[in-house]
């Protein structure tokens, strides 16, 4: 049981204007904290855009928005389904050739 609670941290991410308190893996502390900071990055750049022009509500909608992008792309340039198939059919040719 201590050796469960040695992986954990418990750590308070300032994301735009509050202090949110979460327990991590001590490993991911890095991720979770460059992860507050991208949100508070995001949100302060359309909360300037926008200011006086969009509620609270709305410009949170637009920053997830824009992260979910980020990551959508990223994904995207990490899916190596094409290539496995590519792969696969090789393979088998290179085994019925070699048959």
């Amino acid at each position: 049981m201590a050796e469960v609670n040695k992986e954990k941290l418990h750590i308070k991410l300032h994301v735009y204007d509050e202090e949110i308190e979460v327990t991590v893996d001590r490993a991911d502390e890095e991720y979770y904290r460059r992860a507050a900071k991208l949100i508070t990055d995001r949100y302060n750049a359309y909360a300037q855009a926008y200011k006086g022009r969009k509620g609270e509500h709305t410009i949170s909608l637009m920053t997830l928005i824009d992260i979910s992008l980020m990551y959508e792309r990223q994904r995207a340039k990490n899916d190596t389904a094409p290539y496995e198939s590519v792969l696969a059919k090789l393979t088998s040719e290179i085994e019925e050739a070699l048959k």
